[in-house]
């Protein structure tokens, strides 16, 4: 068997394992996400939490040990780092208000992003090929937007579970991708004689 081809199973088994592992954990989380939604709410906003203690721990670090840097960018490492820590403790310290903000600063974040999608896609009317699918998908974009935002906190149960769902039929559809990749890998290679 010559090395190009042993490169190529090996190539499409990693592969297969990726899709795999990749689709059983959003499986896994969609389903966790249905059956536990505020405990999983809770779950990872105690991650990002965690997350922005050791980030803070790292760019304090940074400010303190980086001698080659000049002396503001070493203050704005730390007092970056010790804002960071700060807000990790104080997520950590109540962390039914963390969740609650951080899906109010996501839901914002999401409408202000349609809002700027629909009026990106106006600007590009003159160049699209269909101005009317162009008008109305900006049209849509801005009104789902703009209702996303009044909605605020009302609208975190409809994403969460939107969330929820996409991830379960997305896991199965990489799990059946990386069943079916073997499969078509097998058949080209008898096919090729190999």
């Amino acid at each position: 068997m010559s090395e190009a081809v042993t490169e190529a199973k090996s190539l499409v088994k990693s592969l297969r394992v990726f899709l795999a592992v990749s689709g059983v954990i959003a499986l896994i989380a969609g389903i966790v996400m249905l059956v536990w939604p505020v405990k999983t709410a809770f779950v990872l906003t105690g991650i990002v939490a965690a997350y922005l203690i050791v980030a803070g721990v790292v760019y304090v670090g940074l400010g303190i040990f980086s001698a080659g840097k000049s002396g503001w960018a070493r203050v704005g490492h730390i007092v970056l780092g010790v804002l960071y820590i700060v807000a990790g403790v104080i997520a950590f310290t109540n962390i039914q208000t963390a969740a609650i903000a951080f899906a109010l600063v996501t839901v914002i974040f999401i409408g202000v992003s349609w809002i700027f999608d629909g009026v990106v896609s106006l600007t590009l009317m003159g160049t699209d090929g269909s101005k009317t699918w162009t008008l109305l998908y900006a049209l849509l974009s801005i009104i789902a937007g703009i209702a996303v935002i009044s909605l605020g906190l009302a609208a975190v149960p409809f994403f969460w579970l939107f969330l929820a769902i996409s991830l379960v039929v997305l896991g199965i559809a990489q799990i059946v991708r990386a069943v079916t990749i073997g499969k078509d890998a097998k058949a080209v290679a008898s096919a090729a004689g190999i």
